[in-house]
């Protein structure tokens, strides 16, 4: 989870819109309800103000909304089904303003040998989850035939009533090397901010905690008394609320890069800097056994002084590449990139566009790569479908962040001296801090001794690895399986960086077998 616009994220905000779907029974006549059942009746609603949402029966149905909707015809072919949830905007007013949450099935494809139902979350905030769980039947073939794998789009998100605000650009970037640089960025969290004020109705309803609670009202309809959970990158923070909340309704659970419970919220990513650093060092110590194809330095310092050139220069003025133009608010984003993956692919693609970035700071003509011109486009790019405002919304529903905006610069200039690449960009303030909103309840505290089992790489640029070993603390009950020497975020599956089999084991013989490992373990570093 961080604040950059990745190229991927216009197709996994995709939102589409889907009629909900309002099941009602006709009232028998008066005269032949017996007074018992009427008493009964009564007595339950006040025990369960939710009873009346509990008791619909999902009305299941092709997940395609229309011909274009290629994620839900592949849904389809995979058998899938799909159905909406009615869930209350407000909790704490169960018979108050409706919304509806979009939920896929994928069925078990052994049903014979059917272990239940997994509900899977991808991460994000602000991605949908519906058209992923397919990818995860695809990369985790033995989960998919022991287990229905259902996702939820979360409130707000991709089919469930999204939340978009029209932002023409996907959040305030970094700040830049001065203060003109952050005013700048101010001004545009406070524009971001301001265009989300017409559905300020909604904001503090946007919570993790509802969107948990909405699970558990999803579970409640499918007819099961457990679920069993695998959530990765923010979805681990779902999944650690999930269990707070409802304990008793958790089987087996994993978190794939599991987020600091007690940091989540718009000024978690403060902490990613150093995280993000050790990644570029990861990928400039690898860089400098190539340099015979890229040129950027045959020392992991001499490859790491060739990105502070282009940083130093981005900061004199902006960098052209192509018909593009770099400036410092913009390069920790593109060099963000870092964090996609620590394989060679992965590293041989980043390899490229360091080298473009250093051709234009060292005023070479400089065309960008398929993977630059992705980014770059995706960082000018309008919020196409409300992707970067719902993750915001999350955020700053989750936990209230500072109201004065010169705090972040003077965190920002703290720092500069130790972070000054990432730093402007980790630190800086985002939309939270001009929030139409406040948070409608306080914080989730996440304490609890349920098994759950805990996967992540202690080189995470995202969830880093003091935030892994914060949430392995707050559930005291959990294993936690520690991916050495490794610079990647989330680990499990190669569902979003390179594959480990050590780690996949451990998650299959936990999901499939209900083993959990006796003690904390380690997988041993990737192959280079």
């Amino acid at each position: 989870m961080i604040r950059v616009a990745g190229p991927g994220a216009a197709v996994a905000a995709l939102a589409v819109t889907l009629t909900l779907l309002t099941v009602s029974a006709a009232p028998a006549p008066a005269a032949t309800v017996p007074a018992a059942t009427v008493a009964a009746t009564a007595v339950t609603a006040a025990a369960d103000p939710l009873a009346g949402l509990r008791g619909r029966q999902p009305s299941w149905h092709p997940c395609a909304s229309g011909p274009q909707d290629a994620e839900g015809a592949d849904l389809d072919a995979a058998d899938a089904r799909c159905t909406e949830v009615t869930v209350p905007l407000d909790y704490r007013r169960p018979d108050g303003r409706t919304l509806g949450v979009a939920v896929s099935r994928l069925p078990a494809t052994d049903p014979a040998h059917r272990l239940g139902t997994l509900f899977y979350n991808p991460g994000g905030p602000g991605v949908p989850a519906r058209a992923l769980s397919l990818a995860l039947r695809r990369a985790a073939p033995a989960l998919g035939a022991r287990y229905d794998i259902v996702a939820v789009d979360p409130r707000f998100v991709g089919a469930s009533a999204p939340l978009d605000c029209g932002w023409p650009t996907a959040g305030p970037g970094g700040a830049g090397p001065d203060r003109t640089g952050f005013d700048r960025s101010a001004a545009i969290a406070r524009d971001l901010a301001a265009r989300c004020a017409p559905l300020r109705a909604l904001l503090p309803h946007a919570s993790t905690r509802n969107a948990a609670r909405d699970l558990d009202l999803v579970r409640s309809v499918l007819g099961e008394s457990t679920v069993s959970y695998l959530g990765s990158s923010y979805g681990s923070y779902l999944g650690e609320v999930y269990l707070q909340l409802f304990p008793e309704r958790v089987g087996r659970a994993v978190f794939d890069a599991a987020m600091d419970p007690d940091l989540f919220g718009p000024d978690l990513t403060a902490t990613q800097g150093p995280a993000m650093a050790g990644a570029l060092a990861a990928w400039a110590a690898w860089a400098a056994g190539r340099d015979d194809r890229h040129h950027l330095g045959t020392s992991a310092a001499g490859v790491l002084a060739s990105v502070e050139r282009v940083r130093l220069e981005a900061e004199r003025a902006p960098l052209a590449v192509g018909d593009h133009r770099i400036d410092a608010r913009a390069l920790p984003q593109v060099l963000w990139t870092v964090s996609a993956g620590d394989d060679d692919s992965a590293y041989e693609e980043f390899s490229a566009l360091a080298r473009v970035l250093l051709d234009a700071a060292e005023g070479r003509p400089a065309r960008p790569t398929a993977l630059l011109e992705a980014v770059l486009t995706g960082l000018a790019s309008p919020d196409t479908g409300g992707y970067a405002a719902a993750q915001s919304a999350v955020m700053c529903a989750d936990r209230a962040a500072s109201r004065d905006p010169l705090a972040y610069y003077r965190d920002i200039r703290a720092h500069r001296a130790e972070e000054p690449l990432f730093g402007p960009l980790t630190r800086n303030l985002t939309p939270c801090t001009f929030w139409p909103a406040e948070p409608a309840e306080a914080p989730t505290r996440v304490r609890n001794a349920v098994p759950v089992l805990l996967v992540g790489a202690d080189g995470d640029p995202a969830a880093t690895y003091p935030g892994q070993l914060s949430a392995h603390r707050a559930l005291t009950g959990s294993r936690l399986v520690t991916l050495r020497g490794a610079f990647r975020h989330t680990v499990y599956a190669g569902l979003f960086a390179p594959r480990d089999t050590c780690v996949d084991a451990a998650v299959d013989h936990y999901l499939l077998d209900g083993v959990l490992p006796a003690h904390d373990t380690d997988c041993p570093p990737p192959r280079p």
